[in-house]
């Protein structure tokens, strides 16, 4: 049967009329059933380096290898192609089981992200669009994957996100365009470290590459995940302990078949644990390069504004690079066709959850061939006028949209006060958030208690993995409210949408010549769940604001940068009040009549943020000071619900 927002080869709509989310755009027939791939092939840099590749190309049912050159699809990355794609039955298995899965597990009754929608993005075509797609390869592409310098079957030693790194992809690039099987035409594609380097690579306008599909990437992984406000994060070491272990298993054959095998030997043992001393000093020294945003912070970033590939940015509100869902997309240069936004309720490693169930999204996979088509293959086939911008809300419904944020909201200031809530007993501190602040000054210590690991954050740090134990991992977070100081809204007495960034301004007093503030801003429902919506944090010492980089409207700072440069630090006097603004990710939130809006704050959200033992010793007694002179106020944008502007599933 076919679905209500199928279109058709021809009688698309006009150019200008929006699509709604669940349009399902024709793909053509598979021409091509079968696959060949070769494996290990080695592409020689310019410096020496062998990097390994894995091809797969079309083949016809006796499985001859199609010979008309065709589009080449490029994936990089640092996990160990040879590992993704030996995982290939596998993975076809569990695509084969996509319907399956969605008749088998229904999504979730409260309409949350949870352990339930882990389990559904099995079906969602993201396991297909992040490796050599089956639904590309039988439509006339070729799929390339390689392997980073250092890491895989590749010889060298890991440089991660450097400049090296960054020309080995134009290398690469150049590489694929003058082989026999490739027409010239290219597009990239990868999940979060693939994702990067495709958007690395398009930022430097490579010839020949026309598309980019980036799954859950980062517009500054530095101020995303490595340093967020100033602290760096349990994570780092974990991926770094991953990927150096996994650049440990090779292709034999590989290396064999390209004649490394000595310089990859020679190359792993004169760097065994690649940049280890770096971890550790980073772990044990405040003063260490890594604790600052650095000429290395800089060349990680993507140049967005030079990009000339068509770009798909698939986001998740609660990605580990959730502060870049955004920022990607409205730092494109490009046509709004050229340049989409999908954003859906999710976490790092599990996008794509129910789509191509009804009312969702068309399946990743499809919508990655689709896009391709358009833009390197220039088939009028309508999906450049999804969008641009495709959001799922939080609490809310699928929308398309022309912007982000909604062109309807506002900004609201909305004050921290001293008077009790009564809507949060289990709370270190129950305060208040109203439209006024507070008539008399008051002080608000916050619990030296170390907030529970069971969080919310926790499971945003954890990809998404800790919803399978509960509740109060993904949809409740009481539980690390009991050691922070909570602020809490009377009832709505209609629906409201939170849209676009989130600011918090406070006025501080640490004992301490530093101090360290993580905060989450919640939903909380007539039942008293408290379920994140947003979040972020910031050393008190890191505080300095970047005003080229801020962004005001009305005259309101709505999103501070920091600099985080070692020459911008600036002390904390013990007693002596200061006050700093806290940047949380941006993001798209129906709050509905009956509800709340909450803003927690705590000393840490450990193993999100992770804070040096010399800087611990630093951190002593923390207050924050309700002065009416100087309120301490949430900035966010927001319109009431059903302003007739977004397009909802039919």
């Amino acid at each position: 049967m076919a679905h209500p927002h199928d279109l058709p080869a021809s009688g698309l709509p006009a150019h200008g009329t929006p699509l709604p989310p669940d349009t399902r755009f024709p793909l053509g027939p598979v021409i091509h059933p079968r696959i060949r791939i070769d494996r290990g092939i080695g592409i020689r840099m310019s410096d020496g380096t062998i990097l390994s590749a894995d091809i797969t190309r079309p083949a016809d049912r006796h499985g001859t290898l199609v010979a008309e050159p065709l589009p080449a699809v490029i994936t990089i990355t640092p996990y160990n192609k040879t590992l993704m794609t030996r995982a290939n039955p596998l993975i076809n298995a569990v695509s084969a089981l996509g319907p399956l899965v969605y008749r088998v597990v229904p999504p979730s009754p409260h309409g949350r992200a949870g352990g339930r929608e882990m389990v559904r993005a099995l079906g969602g075509g993201a396991l297909e669009s992040i490796r050599a797609n089956r639904t590309l390869v039988s439509r006339g592409y070729i799929h390339i994957a390689v392997d980073v310098r250092g890491t895989g079957t590749s010889t060298g030693r890991m440089e991660i996100m450097s400049a090296r790194e960054q020309q080995d992809h134009l290398e690469v690039l150049d590489w694929v365009r003058e082989q026999p099987w490739c027409n010239g035409d290219l597009a990239m594609t990868g999940i979060s470290y693939l994702a990067l380097t495709a958007l690395q690579t398009a930022g430097h306008r490579p010839p020949g590459l026309k598309a980019v599909f980036a799954l859950v990437g980062s517009e500054d992984p530095t101020r995303d995940l490595i340093l967020t406000g100033g602290a760096q994060s349990m994570f780092t070491l974990a991926w770094f302990a991953a990927v150096n272990g996994s650049k440990w298993l090779p292709s034999v054959p590989g290396l064999v078949k390209s004649g490394a095998a000595v310089r990859y030997l020679r190359d792993r043992v004169a760097s065994p644990f690649t940049r280890l001393t770096d971890i550790a000093g980073a772990m044990i020294d405040d003063e260490h390069p890594e604790h600052f945003y650095n000429a290395d912070a800089h060349v990680r970033r993507p140049q967005l504004e030079n990009f000339a590939a068509a770009t798909w940015i698939h986001a998740g509100w609660h990605d580990v690079f959730a502060r870049s869902a955004s920022a990607l997309h409205n730092r494109l240069q490009l046509p709004a066709g050229a340049a989409q936004l999908v954003v859906e309720d999710g976490y790092h490693i599990n996008p794509g959850s129910g789509f191509g169930a009804a009312e969702n999204p068309q399946r990743l996979d499809e919508l990655q061939c689709a896009f391709f088509d358009r833009w390197v293959k220039g088939i009028d086939n309508g999906i450049d006028r999804y969008g641009p911008v495709t959001l799922h809300q939080i609490g809310g419904d699928w929308i398309s949209r022309d912007h982000f944020p909604h062109p309807a909201a506002r900004v609201h200031r909305w004050y921290l006060s001293g008077q009790s809530s009564g809507a949060a007993p289990h709370a270190a501190t129950d305060g208040s958030l109203r439209e006024q602040p507070d008539r008399y000054p008051h002080r608000i210590r916050l619990p030296r208690k170390r907030p529970s690991i069971v969080s919310q954050t926790s499971t945003w740090m954890l990809m998404g993995l800790p919803t399978f134990l509960g509740e109060n991992w993904f949809i409740d977070d009481r539980t690390h409210e009991e050691s922070a100081a909570t602020f809490t809204s009377d009832a709505f007495d209609g629906d409201l949408l939170i849209s676009g960034p989130v600011s918090l301004h406070l006025r501080v007093l640490a004992e301490g010549t530093d101090a360290f503030w993580a905060v989450t801003v919640c939903d909380v429902a007539p039942d008293g769940k408290s379920t994140v919506i947003t979040r972020g944090a910031l050393r008190s010492t890191r505080r300095a604001l970047d005003e080229t980089g801020s962004g005001y409207l009305d005259g309101e700072l709505v999103t501070p940068e920091h600099p985080l440069s070692a020459d911008t630090v600036l002390p904390v006097k013990p007693g002596v009040p200061h006050e700093l603004d806290i940047d949380l990710t941006p993001t798209e939130a129906v709050l509905c009549a009956g509800h709340r809006l909450r803003v927690a704050v705590a000393r840490t959200s450990w193993p999100r943020y992770f804070l040096t033992p010399a800087v611990a010793r630093t951190i002593k007694k923390q207050s924050i000071l309700l002065d009416p002179r100087h309120p301490s106020r949430l900035t966010f944008l927001a319109t009431p619900v059903n302003t007739g502007i977004e397009r909802r599933p039919a």
